[in-house]
Parts: C-alpha cells; structure tokens; sequence
C-alpha cells in the first residue's frame, strides 16, 4: 500500500506541475498573488477529495477480491456444518 506521505508527494507534484504551467503562461506579470490562490485552492481540492492513487486502489480491489473469496468459503463451510448439525 502507499503511504499517505506517498499519495501527498504525488499530488504535491502535480500541483507543482499545474503551478509552473500557470507561471510559463503569465510571464511577470502582477498575477502572481493570483497564481499563489490558485496553487492553495487546487491544493484545498485535492485534500477534500481524498485521492488515491491507482495502485493503491488496485492493491485495494485485490484485498477486497480475496476477502470475498475467504467469505465464500467461510460461508461454504458454514452451511456443511449446519447441515451437519441438523442430521444428528
């Protein structure tokens, strides 16, 4: 699994990416307050949107997918020894 300290780098990375693309695009100009609000906001967005990252998500879908495979199983078992329990 990543660490959230991971998932954080990575989206400090893309806003860092997002912030030099808005720098290139306004030169010197007086926007650069601007650029600073829009780099807090993105970064305001992404923390409230709890993002994850594809491989998290994709380790996430394979525990999920073996727990559903042990619940089957579990619950397999369950019905022979309620069966079981019932012919005595």
């Amino acid at each position: 699994m990543i660490s959230s300290d991971k998932m954080q780098d990575k989206a400090q990375d893309v806003l860092s990416e997002i912030s030099n693309k808005i720098k290139e695009m306004m030169g010197n100009s007086p926007i650069a307050d601007i650029e600073k609000n829009i780099n807090a906001l993105l970064k305001g967005a992404f923390t409230k949107m709890e993002l994850v990252s594809r491989e998290e998500f994709d380790v996430q879908a394979e525990v999920l997918r073996n727990t559903r495979e042990k619940l089957v199983m579990l619950e397999k078992k369950l019905a022979e020894l309620e069966a079981l329990q019932q012919s005595k």
